[in-house]
């Protein structure tokens, strides 16, 4: 049996929805092969989580010793936490200095995704469409008006080094623009400002196993709020029609996209690619090295449509990424 500790929980305002996708992956990986547990981590440690208690996880050995007195030692991490210190890289820095073997992106490839400005900076530097955007620091100094003539209205306002769904706004008109700002540096020590970009959005999940890279069918969102905000996210505010309601050559097109993407970050294990289309343009929105997992999640309804099991589906990156650490 290998034991696996999926990484959950986190410093930051997703740390229950990375409980649910946890929980999910769990609940069909743990099996015959795989002897998975919960590995909450918080601002006090690391906790694998047993039937009814937890245990302290050592840092230095990833071992921790369970309530039957046995001592326990983790074979593989799986990495599941939505931002700091998971989404970011983290995590997977120590793992990689401690050499033990982990599923997800590598730390460097988590810490470029993560962080919204840095990582449309670089694709736009391979000529992949972004939106227009302008970067803000915090405690320094700027100018409502220059941003609005830069981007126009509407506009949004992102935490550009944070995963979460909080602290995104929709700025229509200049007044509104200090306050949202001054939201989205609650949850990051940097803000992306981003020009609206009106269309169709989509988004296409991509994976790696012993086939090589896959790609999985793309889904539409249509929202009932004003754009896919956390209510519509995790409250059932959207429709998420897969496969999405577009051309094939256009399906292609992003699929095609979003496995160079992939390829250009470096990525491993799931990553989702969220884009916008405009008069037929596939505009990359942001890329996801930790996307939700929950029940409310995208990517379990991609696998649903492709009819690939969640077990399944893990288990082969599973594989592949032992195979890759040796």
């Amino acid at each position: 049996m290998i034991n696996v500790g999926i990484f959950c929980g986190g410093y930051s305002s997703e740390f229950e929805i990375s409980m649910s996708s946890a929980r999910l992956i769990l609940d069909h990986v743990n099996g015959e092969t795989y002897n998975a547990f919960l590995v909450e981590v918080n601002e006090k440690g690391w906790f694998a989580h047993g039937e009814d208690e937890k245990y302290a996880v050592d840092f230095t050995d990833f071992s921790f010793v369970n309530s039957q007195g046995q001592t326990m030692k983790i074979d593989l991490a799986h990495v599941y936490i939505h931002g700091d210190p998971g989404e970011n890289g983290k995590l997977q820095a120590y793992f990689e200095m401690k050499k033990l073997p982990f599923v997800n992106s590598s730390a460097l490839s988590s810490e470029l995704s993560f962080d919204k400005w840095f990582c449309n900076q670089f694709l736009k530097g391979f000529d992949i469409p972004v939106a227009a955007s302008v970067l803000l620091m915090k405690n320094k100094s700027f100018s409502s008006s220059d941003i609005v003539d830069r981007l126009g209205l509407p506009l949004f306002v992102k935490p550009a080094d944070s995963g979460s769904s909080y602290g995104i706004s929709k700025v229509y008109n200049q007044e509104e623009l200090q306050p949202a700002i001054e939201d989205a540096f609650k949850e990051g020590r940097t803000v992306v400002c981003e020009s609206f970009l009106k269309g169709t959005e989509v988004t296409c999940a991509a994976y790696e196993n012993n086939k090589g890279l896959q790609v999985l069918p793309c889904t539409e969102i249509v929202t009932e709020t004003d754009y896919f905000d956390y209510e519509a996210k995790y409250l059932g505010k959207a429709k998420e029609i897969t496969p999405a309601r577009i051309p094939k050559d256009l399906t292609i097109k992003i699929q095609t996209l979003t496995k160079e993407i992939y390829a250009l970050l470096q990525m491993r294990s799931l990553a989702r690619v969220d884009y916008m289309i405009v008069d037929g343009e596939p505009y990359v929105i942001e890329v996801n090295s930790t996307p939700g997992f929950s029940g409310e999640s995208l990517v379990p309804k991609m696998l649903k449509c492709a009819n690939i099991k969640i077990g399944d589906f893990w288990k082969e990156i599973y594989a592949f990424e032992r195979r890759r650490f040796g």
